[in-house]
């Protein structure tokens, strides 16, 4: 049976902390905000907001339900190889959106990099940047190495609330209830952002509900790591390889690209490549996780 008020506690005190965040930028930016002050206003305070289901799992925990902070189960590890799943699957799932995208021409494959030239050339000349080749040599190789490690700090502000609190309270409705319930609710938590142009700045409403979509699909592969390890750490590692490689497919689309519909992991070609990577997961019985009582 689930409990009501606590998971009441949970979501209120999570959507008001990141919503109040995510709109806090509207008061504090206008039209005459310089582009780069206005980017920094909205990075410091959508990184923070990313921590709001983090204190009200925190908050829930100890102050609703009375229990002790270790039940939020950060001193557990679990299965160290699912660390390495949670490392490489985002970067590998980016590989294969860029894939889809092309074969779905939702985008077209640029091996000249346009879109960063693009991007550099509002650079001034002394900068003294390196060429772009090697720029994005740069950026892929963070991305597959420290940016992941570093997004663990802000990705587990997300990944304690969502799936460190919120997943297991679902789970007397099934994993698969709890899963799809668990992500659509990230989904929705997205909203404020989605419709300020993030992530889909072409298309801020069918983009929130695009997001709802790329939430539940993504929730279902990193609950997949959650209940093999029991352990928000694999979650907030695989949240932070997230964060670090989305971007990295739009380095070889055109310039033109919708990424509702091509280059991004969380949109509509990202859906298909997420869609066989869970259904491989089903097909090798994989999912759902068999529990601790099921294997005995």
């Amino acid at each position: 049976m689930i409990e009501r008020k606590p998971l009441l506690w949970f979501l209120g005190i999570a959507f008001v902390i990141s919503w109040t965040l995510f709109c806090a930028p509207l008061l504090l930016v206008n039209a005459g905000t310089e582009s780069a002050t206005r980017q920094l206003i909205y990075t410091a305070f959508f990184a923070l907001a990313m921590w709001g289901p983090g204190i009200a799992a925190i908050v829930t925990t100890l102050l609703v339900e009375k229990k002790p902070f270790s039940a939020l189960r950060l001193n557990t590890l679990g299965p160290k190889r699912f660390y390495l799943w949670a490392w490489l699957l985002p970067p590998a799932l980016t590989l294969a959106t860029l894939g889809i995208t092309i074969l779905t021409h939702t985008g077209e494959f640029d091996p000249n990099l346009t879109m960063m030239r693009e991007a550099l050339a509002q650079v001034p000349a002394e900068a003294g940047l390196p060429p772009v080749e090697a720029l994005v040599a740069i950026q892929l190789a963070f991305a597959l190495t420290l940016t992941p490690l570093i997004n663990v700090l802000f990705a587990m502000g997300e990944e304690l609330g969502w799936r460190g609190y919120l997943l297991p309270k679902l789970l007397p409705l099934g994993q698969w209830r709890a899963m799809l319930i668990s992500g659509a609710i990230w989904g929705i938590w997205h909203a404020p952002a989605i419709l300020q142009g993030h992530n889909f700045p072409q298309h801020p409403y069918l983009g929130t509900l695009v997001m709802i979509v790329g939430c539940m699909l993504f929730g279902v592969i990193i609950s997949w790591l959650y209940l093999n390890t029991r352990s928000p750490w694999v979650a907030a590692l695989g949240h932070g390889a997230l964060n670090a490689s989305p971007g990295l497919a739009l380095y070889f689309l055109n310039p033109g690209v919708d990424m509702l519909w091509g280059g991004l992991i969380l949109g509509v070609s990202g859906w298909v490549a997420m869609g066989i990577f869970i259904t491989w997961l089903v097909l090798t019985k994989r999912l759902p996780v068999p529990t601790p009582e099921a294997s005995e």
